[in-house]
């Protein structure tokens, strides 16, 4: 039986930001934590956040949000939370914002350790609806996490693990694709690519779920026909205005699941050095995944091929390499500055994700071993 539920309240236009005094009213709350990052906050970006609210409402900021959250950044964002007397969170950012929103939102009111809550040990029928109230405003186009149901966080033993429940989805996103422009060509590739392979990967899942397959189909169409767009020219409205819906409906379908590009993204995010971006990583690794699951996913590649506006029989896998190269990303790990020796505890990472259960070809510990050597370069 196919379980199918969207979503939640999305409210998306330029000025969208405008109406974030009034869904946090409707939740009932007035007391919120705003987590951001100190980039936005030197931009001035958090402060648009802020203007947004009426007098009456008391909003904390919390901007120490790390390149990739972790479980420590929750825990120091918890206390002010507490020490505020904060009622809800605005997560307010990119997917490391947002994911540590909802690690924050999520540990206001569960009991810890945070590990207990973690998918792949079962944790996932342990969130309760007692997650606190939480509004997601994007100011990149690639996660999809203001509509995903998960969060992907690093505990302070190193792993990153996905935590995943209906109840964690933000009550409300803001999609505001103002907050957008500007942003520079080399994030702009990244994230958007972020969003492209979401669509693409979720499509690919053999899970059964056409609503999300039309979704991601309708994103990857707007993805590919803008991403050049949005990086030549930064300012461009209508390109920003189509990549951030890519990335919202990229993040609808992660109801289908994921698969083995973010099977092997998610370790190497939790790397320390150096930081890895994750859309940089899935727009490296997916070529060798569409060529790993060539002929184990009936004619998708066709259908994808014509959403893309290719040619019949195209390689697919090429002409993301093509594109990659175009947008001036890394072809391989090796230029990301990976270094060889963390390989084999990758493998390791990429067996024990989520979203390994989710790829159309079952990858065997040789299969990753593989594939990691051929994205390494």
């Amino acid at each position: 039986m196919a379980l199918v539920q969207y979503l939640t309240k999305i409210q998306f236009d330029f000025g969208a930001l405008q109406l974030l005094g009034d869904e946090l009213k409707a939740l009932g709350v007035n007391r919120p934590l705003l987590v951001t990052d100190p980039g936005l906050v030197k931009l001035g970006l958090a402060q648009k956040a802020l203007d947004a609210l009426p007098p009456e409402m008391t909003a904390t900021i919390f901007d120490q949000t790390p390149e990739n959250p972790t479980e420590q950044a929750v825990n120091a964002a918890l206390e002010v939370y507490a020490d505020a007397g904060c009622d809800s969170v605005v997560a307010f950012g990119g997917g490391s914002s947002i994911d540590l929103g909802k690690g924050v939102a999520l540990m206001a009111n569960h009991l810890p350790p945070m590990e207990r809550y973690a998918a792949i040990l079962g944790g996932a029928e342990l969130i309760t609806k007692a997650v606190a109230p939480l509004i997601a405003v994007p100011t990149t186009a690639g996660t999809g996490s203001e509509v995903g149901r998960g969060a992907i966080l690093t505990l302070n033993d190193g792993r990153k693990l996905g935590f995943l429940s209906p109840h964690i989805i933000p009550r409300v996103a803001i999609c505001d694709p103002e907050l957008t422009l500007g942003l520079p060509p080399g994030l702009t590739a990244a994230t958007g690519m972020d969003a492209i392979t979401h669509c693409i990967e979720t499509y690919l899942s053999p899970k059964d779920n056409p609503v999300a397959e039309a979704i991601a189909l309708d994103g990857l169409r707007r993805g590919i026909r803008h991403i050049r767009r949005a990086v030549a020219d930064g300012q461009d409205r209508e390109a920003r205005r189509e990549m951030l819906w890519s990335a919202v409906m990229g993040g609808l379908t992660f109801q289908k699941g994921l698969g083995a590009v973010h099977a092997m993204s998610h370790p190497l995010g939790g790397i320390q050095d150096p930081r890895l971006h994750h859309g940089t990583l899935n727009a490296v690794i997916l070529p060798a995944v569409l060529r790993f699951n060539a002929g184990h996913v009936g004619n998708k590649y066709d259908v994808l091929a014509e959403t893309m506006g290719l040619p019949p029989g195209s390689n697919l896998a090429a002409a993301i390499e093509d594109l990659n190269r175009e947008l001036g990303l890394p072809a391989n790990l090796k230029e990301m500055g990976v270094p060889k020796h963390v390989l084999p505890k990758m493998v390791e990472g990429a067996l024990a994700d989520h979203s390994n259960a989710s790829n159309p070809r079952q990858a065997t510990r040789e299969d990753y071993e593989a594939l990691f050597a051929e994205v390494y370069g």
